[in-house]
């Protein structure tokens, strides 16, 4: 189901912002720390850039051709163009 109400989507990626928060105070809290801080801002900073990489910079500097949905979809492009 694709959502295309503009305040729905402000609301997931809202959600997503506080279940991201959640997450990273779950794993901080028990074990506080600077190093731990650091390392999993590092994560998320990486992991990212990963995503940005592969949605916007494969699709308009590497090849504009490529047209995916989702990681999985772009795995299973990048298969098939292999083999």
């Amino acid at each position: 189901m694709d959502i295309k109400n503009p305040t729905l989507l402000k609301v997931k990626g809202l959600l997503f912002l506080v279940l991201g928060g959640l997450a990273a105070a779950g794993l901080l809290v028990p074990n506080l720390s600077w190093t731990n801080a650091l390392l999993l801002a590092l994560c998320i900073w990486s992991f990212c850039r990963c995503y940005y990489f592969a949605f916007y910079v494969l699709h308009h500097y590497a090849d504009p051709s490529f047209n995916y949905a989702g990681l999985g979809s772009l795995i299973r492009l990048l298969m098939k163009r292999k083999g």
